[in-house]
């Protein structure tokens, strides 16, 4: 079967939308923002995210009227969309939007009571953590609590106590191991 190619898209010009810049602006956005939105409804589950890439389509398309006339209105808008998306992505993957769990009170409510039986079992546990890092070496010791307790970051230790970032790492994954041990054979 043979393809027929593609029509051309209409090519619309800014001027040819209205008289003055205000009526211009008006009608392209009653024109394209139901087809914009489509164009970003397939590829983005949230309303609120849909209004929003179409909002940016927009304000990008005013900046750019400020400079050379745009003679294909709808092939830059369309080529527009596909860069706000391909932008959103990349902040989404930046940013780990999708790793993003929303608070919900009914999965995220505490397990169990606090009960005296449950603060004991705690007190012990916290015990056993406490002796565990007293078996350590002590530069193991001080680079865990650094690090662990006290929320150092690792070039901050190195520096700190005068080694390298490399032997910082190596002393954290020791201690880990070792409480990582301990807390196997209790259970």
């Amino acid at each position: 079967m043979k393809r027929l190619p593609n029509p051309a898209p209409e090519r619309v010009a800014l001027a040819d939308l209205g008289a003055d810049e205000a009526s211009q602006w008006d009608a392209l956005v009653r024109r394209f923002r139901a087809p914009l939105e489509g164009f970003f409804r397939r590829r983005v589950g949230d309303a609120a995210d849909v209004e929003d890439l179409v909002q940016e389509v927009f304000l990008r398309l005013l900046r750019r009227a400020s400079g050379e006339p745009i003679a294909a209105i709808e092939n830059y808008l369309f080529r527009t969309a596909a860069h706000v998306y391909a932008d959103r992505g990349r902040y989404d993957a930046m940013h780990l939007k999708a790793a993003h769990e929303s608070f919900d009170m009914t999965a995220h409510e505490v397990a169990a009571e606090i009960t005296p039986e449950r603060v004991a079992l705690g007190r012990e546990s916290i015990g056993c953590v406490v002796d565990a890092l007293r078996h350590l070496p002590e530069r193991t010791r001080d680079i865990f609590v650094l690090r662990a307790l006290e929320l150092h970051k690792t070039p901050e230790v190195a520096a700190m106590l005068r080694i390298s970032t490399r032997s910082v790492e190596a002393h954290m994954a020791k201690a880990l191991a070792h409480l990582s041990a301990l807390l196997e054979m209790s259970e």
